[in-house]
């Protein structure tokens, strides 16, 4: 794959957080590749690193080792100046706090308007009204921030990560605190977006919304754990009404091997081994891979003895 086919290239990435007492390894090691044109979602439980890896992309924290590459810039190696423009250019950001993304005095025209000032845009007003009419909020321009609800205030919010046209949009839980029907508008914001040749990352804690997204990047404890990709039967109807998205099984699981052929295996997984330390027998039978409890092999060779 040519390297301009690529978004996001995170290598051997590592984040150490130190304090007097003691140092946290947010991320461990995370290997992933983002496409242009995709939307992925990453998921994960807190402290995973999924937060972390965001804010690096970004350009919020800088990792301790490893390279991170956004659309062939590596954040590694950046100066201030040039992430100044990085974060103003490249990268566009709708956080699950409002606050972070709207200024409360001024109208949904004038906040979507204000990225543009930054930059070299032009027909500032006509670009900021064909973002709000994008989302919806087209008739609400003149309105101030105490005027909306959270879900339309979240779609004003989307408008302005979008007013630089970035070339990567980064979303931070942003169906976080909707209810259920302006979340599955705001999906269908970002997937006309997407269909439009839009690169999209999402983190969400959001099932339903989850379980829509073609590709899904899984992170434990600060690395790629597994993927889910949506199956082909589920792909063209993402907006029929009549499907459960949060219980329905819509998409395939794979297991993600690291560098070193490492995989990670789910807890519920090992605990039905009963082990009694952390050691496993591992064979191959038939094409399969077999994880054993040693302990549980032994007893049952007495047994035949």
């Amino acid at each position: 794959m040519a390297e301009n086919d690529i978004m996001i290239k995170a290598d051997g990435l590592v984040k150490i957080y130190k304090t007097k007492e003691t140092e946290v390894l947010a991320l461990h090691g995370l290997d992933l590749i983002v496409n242009t044109g995709e939307l992925t979602a990453i998921i994960g439980n807190s402290g995973s690193g999924k937060s972390t890896f965001l804010n690096m992309i970004g350009g919020l924290d800088k990792p301790s080792a490893g390279a991170l590459l956004v659309d062939g810039k590596n954040l590694f190696t950046m100066s201030e100046h040039e992430l100044i423009g990085y974060k103003r250019d490249t990268v566009g950001f709708v956080w699950q706090n409002n606050g972070r993304n709207l200024l409360p005095y001024l109208t949904a025209l004038e906040n979507v308007m204000l990225p543009m000032s930054l930059s070299n845009t032009g027909k500032k007003h006509d670009k900021a009204m064909e973002l709000l009419e994008m989302v919806g909020m087209a008739h609400k321009k003149h309105s101030r921030m105490n005027m909306l609800s959270g879900g339309e205030q979240q779609r004003i919010a989307i408008a302005i990560a979008l007013a630089n046209s970035p070339k990567l949009l980064l979303a931070d839980e942003p169906t976080g605190s909707v209810d259920h029907a302006t979340a599955d508008y705001i999906f269908d914001v970002f997937t006309e977006l997407n269909r439009n040749g839009q690169t999209i990352l999402i983190v969400t804690h959001d099932m339903a919304l989850s379980k829509k997204v073609k590709r899904v990047v899984a992170i434990r404890d600060g690395k790629i754990s597994s993927e889910r990709v949506l199956k082909e039967a589920y792909a063209d109807r993402l907006k029929e009404s009549g499907i459960d998205w949060r219980n329905e099984d819509t998409q395939e699981e794979y297991a993600v091997l690291d560098r070193a052929n490492r995989v990670q295996i789910p807890h519920e997984l090992i605990d039905s081994l009963k082990l009694k330390d952390n050691k496993v027998t591992i064979t191959i039978k038939d094409g399969e891979i077999i994880i054993r409890n040693p302990n549980k092999e032994e007893k049952e060779q007495v047994k035949e003895q």
